[in-house]
C-alpha cells in the first residue's frame, strides 16, 4: 500500500537518524572531554561510584598536607633541641673542669660559674623562642595537662602520647604490685674487730677504701661510709645497737652494694648467692593493667594509646598500692588519616625543655647549677651537679629520639601508604570516569558511518512517495 499523506518509512529512517546522530555525539563529547562519565546519565551507578572515589582522593590528599605539616612542625622542634644538646655538653665540660679545684684559680672558677649562667639563660631563651607560625614548640605549651596527680605518689610525671577522646579524658590507673629495693648488705656487729680493718666499698659511682682502728663503734663507720657517698653511691645507717646496713643510694636492679674486707675481719650478710655484693630491685608496676618497662623507681608504658614516663615516690615505689590520675587534654594532635576519627590521630606531648624542667626529681634541675643556687661551682657539688647535667642529657636526648621515631615511623610511614592508597584509588576513579580512547574512536567511525547511511536512507525515503505521480499521468 502507498500512502501520501503518511511517509512511514520516512519517519523510521528519521528515528534511525536521530539515534546515530546522538550517538555520534556522545562519541564526540567523551573525545572531546576525555570523560567516558560526564553527565548522570551516562553511567549513574559508575558516576556515583565515581564521586565517592574523588571524595577519598580528596582526603588522602588532605591527609598527606597534613603529614607535612606535622613534619614541619616536629623538625624545628628538634632543631631547638639539637641546639640544647650541644650547650649541655659545653655544661658539662665546665663543670669537670671546675671539680678540678687545685687545678684552677677561684678567678676562673667564677669565670666558668659566668659561662654556666650564660648557658643557661640560653637554653631558656631557646625554649622559649622556638615555634612554629606563632605557636611555642619547647615552652610546655604542647605538653598534655593532667589532673589528681598525687605529689606523694610521684616525683614526676611526663606524658609522652595519649589520644584522649573529644571533650573527655584518659584516666590513668598505676598500681605497684611488687615494691622496689635498694641494694643492701648487713653487718652484724657493733664495732670492728681487734687491729686494722680495711674496707673497699663499691656502688654504682665508684670505690672508696676506708680503714678503720681496733674495736672502732659501727656508728663511725657509718658517717665515714656516709661521707663518701657521692664518691661510691652506698650510704649506711645503724640499725640497731649491734647492726649496721650499707644500701645504695639509688633503687633498681642496676645499683649494687659491695663491701669487702681487704685487711682484717669484716663479714657481711644479704649478698645475693651468698656473695659480699647485692642487687637491688625494680618495682612492677602496672599501667591501666599493662606491664610497665621499670627501672627501680621509673615505670615506663607504651601503647597505642598511652605512652608515659612517671617517677613514683620512695613511699609508692616501695608499698604495694594504686594511685589514679587523669590527663585531661594539650599534646600536639596530628589528623593524618583520610576518615577524621581518634584512631587516624597522631598525638605527641612535648614538655617544657627550660631549665626548671631539665633533670630528674630524685636528682635535681639544670636551675640549680645558676650562681647563688644549691649546685652553682661555688657550692663544690661538683658530682651532684654532673649528675644533674647528664640527667638533663638524658631527657633531651630522649626527647629527640621520640620526635625523630615519630617523624620516620609514624609520619614518613603514613605518608608512603597514604601516596600508594592514593594511587590505587586515583586508577580506579580513572576506569570508571574515564574514556577508553581506544574504543571510542571506533564507536566514532561507526557512528559516522552510521550517521552518513542514515542520511541516505533518509532521502531515498523522502523521494518514494514521488513515484505515487506516475498513477496520475
Amino acid at each position: 500500500m502507498m500512502h501520501v499523506n503518511t511517509n512511514i518509512p520516512s519517519m523510521v529512517a528519521a528515528r534511525i537518524l536521530s539515534r546515530n546522530d546522538s550517538r555520534l555525539n556522545l562519541s564526540l563529547t567523551r573525545l572531546g572531554t576525555g570523560l567516558r562519565i560526564n553527565t548522570g546519565k551516562d553511567d549513574p551507578a559508575g558516576l556515583i561510584a565515581s564521586e565517592l572515589l574523588r571524595v577519598e582522593q580528596t582526603a588522602i590528599d588532605a591527609a598527606m598536607y597534613n603529614v607535612s605539616r606535622a613534619n614541619n612542625v616536629v623538625a624545628s622542634a628538634e632543631g631547638g633541641l639539637d641546639e640544647i644538646s650541644r650547650l649541655l655538653t659545653d655544661l658539662e665540660e665546665l663543670i669537670d673542669k671546675s671539680a678540678n679545684e687545685a687545678g684552677i684559680s677561684e678567678d676562673e672558677r667564677a669565670a666558668n660559674q659566668l659561662e654556666i649562667d650564660a648557658i643557661l639563660d640560653s637554653i631558656n631563651r631557646i625554649a622559649t623562642s622556638t615555634e612554629f607560625q606563632g605557636r611555642k614548640l619547647l615552652n610546655g605549651e604542647l605538653d598534655y595537662t593532667t589532673s589528681a596527680v598525687s605529689t606523694t605518689d610521684f616525683q614526676e610525671v611526663r606524658i609522652n602520647s595519649a589520644k584522649i577522646p573529644e571533650g573527655g579524658y584518659r584516666t590513668v590507673l598505676v598500681e605497684v604490685t611488687a615494691s622496689a629495693q635498694l641494694a643492701t648488705l648487713t653487718y652484724a656487729a657493733s664495732a670492728t674487730g681487734p687491729g686494722t680493718t680495711t674496707l673497699e666499698i663499691t656502688g654504682n659511682y665508684g670505690t672508696e677504701t676506708l680503714s678503720f682502728g681496733s674495736n672502732t663503734a659501727i656508728s663511725a663507720i657509718a658517717a665515714a661510709v656516709n661521707t663518701a657517698r657521692d664518691l661510691t653511691g652506698v650510704s649506711a645507717s645503724v640499725i640497731s645497737a649491734t647492726g649496721l646496713q650499707f644500701y645504695s643510694t639509688e633503687y633498681g636492679s642496676s645499683r649494687f652494694v659491695s663491701v669487702v674486707a681487704v685487711e682484717g675481719t669484716f663479714t657481711v650478710t644479704g649478698g645475693d648467692a651468698g656473695s659480699t655484693m647485692d642487687y637491688g630491685q625494680d618495682a612492677t608496676v602496672h599501667v591501666n593493667g599493662v606491664t610497665a618497662i621499670t627501672d627501680g623507681l621509673r615505670a615506663r608504658l607504651q601503647t597505642a594509646t598511652l605512652a608515659l614516663d612517671v617517677e613514683l615516690s620512695e613511699t609508692f615505689g616501695t608499698t604495694p598500692g594504686t594511685s589514679t590520675f587523669y590527663v585531661t587534654g594539650g599534646g600536639a594532635d596530628f589528623m593524618i588519616s583520610p576518615r577524621v576519627s581518634l584512631t587516624g590521630l597522631a598525638s605527641l606531648g612535648i614538655k617544657a625543655v627550660s631549665t626548671s624542667s631539665l633533670g630528674r626529681g630524685s636528682v635535681g634541675y639544670l636551675s640549680s647549677l645558676a650562681s647563688g643556687q644549691t649546685n652553682s661551682l661555688a657550692s663544690g657539688n661538683f658530682a651532684t651537679a654532673q649528675r644533674i647535667v647528664r640527667a638533663a642529657q638524658t631527657v633531651v636526648s630522649e626527647l629527640r629520639g621520640r620526635l625523630g621515631a615519630f617523624q620516620k615511623d609514624t609520619l614518613e610511614t603514613t605518608n608512603n601508604s597514604l601516596a600508594i592508597t592514593l594511587e590505587n584509588i586515583t586508577a580506579a576513579e580513572a576506569n570508571i570516569r574515564e574514556t577508553d580512547f581506544a574504543i571510542e574512536t571506533s564507536n566514532l567511525t561507526r557512528s559516522q558511518i552510521l550517521v552518513q547511511s542514515s542520511l541516505n536512507v533518509l532521502r531515498i525515503a523522502n523521494a518514494q512517495p514521488q513515484q505515487v505521480l506516475t498513477l496520475l499521468s
